[in-house]
C-alpha cells in the first residue's frame, strides 16, 4: 500500500514542489493526499484541485494540517516540506510534534542554534526526518563513494569540489523573479550562496569520501552590488589525516549552468565526476591509462547496480536523484531507520547548518581558520544510526 504523503509549500509559481512530486511518484511508493501548497488560500485550493487532492484536505495554513491530519484515521504518513528555508524548522517542528515524519528540502533550516533545536525535536519525538541532498543518490555517485571505501584511492590526499552557476549574475531578484526574490531575502533564506548550492557541494564530498573536515577557512562574497547575501563562496578544508581540500560555490560563475563537479586524488590514483554527465565516472589510476565507468558497467557492487531506471545509454540523474531519496525514505518508513543507512538525515542536516556557520564565523573574521570537531561532536550525538 501506498505511503499518504502530505506536501508543505510546492503551490503555483514554486519550483522545488513539482520535483518532489515526480520523485515521489516514480516508484509508486507514495500517494499525495492532503497540502498547505500555499499561504495565499485561493492558490492553495487551485494547487490541490490540479493535484487532485481533496479541497477538505488542503489547509490554510500548516499547523492546521497537522492538527488535522493526525486526527484523522486516513491521516498522512510523512509530510513533505518545499517551503523556502525560514520555514523548514518550524514546519517541521510542528509534524514531528504531532508524530509525523518529515522529507525536507536543504539547508536543514537557516541558523545552527536552529538546527540544533530541531535535531533535540527530532530525537525527542522519536520520527524520522530525511534530507533531500539528491546528488548522493545518483548511481554512479553511489559506486564513486564504494570504490574510495574500498581503497581503490588508497590514501585519500586531495578533496576538490565546485558547484557553479550563473542565474544569478544580475540582479535577478529585483525584476519580480520569485525563485530570485526569497533566495536573495536574509529573512526567507537565511542564507545565499553557501546554503543554496553550498551545502550540496559539502555534503557531496563529505558522503563519496566518508571523511568531514577537522577545519576550514572561508571567504563569502556578494559580486553583484546591492545584494544582501553571498553569491561566490570559497573554502579551503583540512582532514584529520593530514588531506586537503577546497570548495568553490557561485552564482554567478558567466558561462555555467549546473557545474558541480567533483575530483578525489588519492596516493594510488584519482577519480572525477561531473554532474551534468552524471552517467560517466572517471577513474585514473597512477601510471595507467585513465578509463570511464558507466552505469552500465556496474559490476563490482551490486547494490548500486540496482539504483538504474532506464536502460544503459539513456540520461539518468536529477530527477532520479530526488527519487532515489523518496524511495530509501519510504524503506526507513516501512521498516526502520537501518533499511537504507546512506540516506541523508537530520545529523547530516545538522553538519551542513555547521558548515555555514564556520564559514561565515571564518568569513567575518579574515578568513580565520575554524576548528569543527565539536560541530563533528554535536552531528554525532544525534545521529540515528550507526
Amino acid at each position: 500500500m501506498r505511503l499518504k504523503l502530505g506536501m508543505v509549500g510546492g503551490g503555483e509559481g514554486a519550483f522545488i514542489g513539482a520535483v518532489h512530486r515526480l520523485a515521489a511518484r516514480m516508484d509508486d511508493e507514495y500517494e499525495l493526499v492532503a497540502g498547505a501548497f500555499s499561504s495565499d488560500p485561493l492558490n492553495c485550493q487551485r494547487t490541490g484541485q490540479r493535484l487532485h487532492v481533496s479541497p477538505d484536505r488542503c489547509y490554510a495554513d500548516y499547523q492546521q494540517m497537522a492538527l488535522a491530519e493526525t486526527q484523522r484515521t486516513d491521516g498522512i504518513d510523512v509530510v513533505a516540506i518545499v517551503t523556502p528555508n525560514y520555514l523548514h524548522a518550524p514546519v517541521a517542528t510542528a509534524f514531528l510534534n504531532a508524530g509525523i515524519d518529515v522529507i525536507c528540502d536543504k539547508p536543514l533550516c537557516t541558523s545552527y542554534k536552529e538546527g540544533l533545536q530541531l535535531a533535540q525535536t527530532v530525537r525527542d519525538s522519536g520520527r524520522q526526518l530525511f534530507l533531500t541532498h539528491n546528488y548522493s543518490a545518483y548511481p554512479l555517485v553511489r559506486e564513486a563513494r564504494s570504490r574510495i571505501l574500498a581503497g581503490e584511492l588508497g590514501e585519500i590526499r586531495y578533496i576538490e569540489v565546485e558547484y557553479l552557476q550563473q542565474w544569478l549574475a544580475t540582479q535577478l531578484e529585483a525584476t519580480g523573479n520569485k525563485q530570485a526574490s526569497w533566495r536573495a531575502d536574509p529573512q526567507k533564506a537565511g542564507v545565499g550562496c553557501i546554503g543554496d548550492i553550498g551545502t550540496h557541494a559539502w555534503q557531496l564530498a563529505q558522503f563519496v569520501t566518508d571523511m568531514i573536515p577537522s577545519a576550514i577557512r572561508a571567504e563569502l562574497s556578494s559580486l553583484i552590488s546591492g545584494r544582501q547575501l553571498d553569491d561566490d563562496v570559497h573554502v579551503q578544508m583540512r582532514y584529520h589525516n593530514g588531506a586537503k581540500g577546497r570548495l568553490w560555490a557561485s552564482q554567478v560563475a558567466c558561462g555555467e549552468e549546473n557545474g558541480l563537479r567533483l575530483r578525489i586524488y588519492g596516493s594510488l590514483g584519482s577519480l572525477e565526476f561531473l554532474q551534468e554527465n552524471p552517467n560517466q565516472l572517471w577513474m585514473k589510476p597512477f601510471d595507467k591509462p585513465a578509463y570511464y565507468i558507466t552505469r552500465a558497467s556496474l559490476s563490482q557492487y551490486a547494490e548500486n547496480r540496482q539504483l538504474a531506471r532506464v536502460p544503459p545509454g539513456h540520461p539518468e540523474g536529477y530527477l532520479e536523484g530526488f527519487a532515489q531519496i523518496y524511495r530509501e525514505a519510504a524503506k526507513c518508513l516501512r521498516e526502520g531507520a537501518q533499511a537504507a543507512p546512506l540516506l541523508p538525515r537530520i545529523d547530516t542536516g545538522l553538519l551542513g547548518m555547521a558548515f555555514i556557520d564556520a564559514a561565515k564565523r571564518s568569513s567575518s573574521n579574515d578568513s580565520q581558520w575554524i576548528d569543527l570537531n565539536e560541530y563533528i561532536r554535536d552531528a554525532s550525538h544525534y545521529r540515528m544510526i550507526d
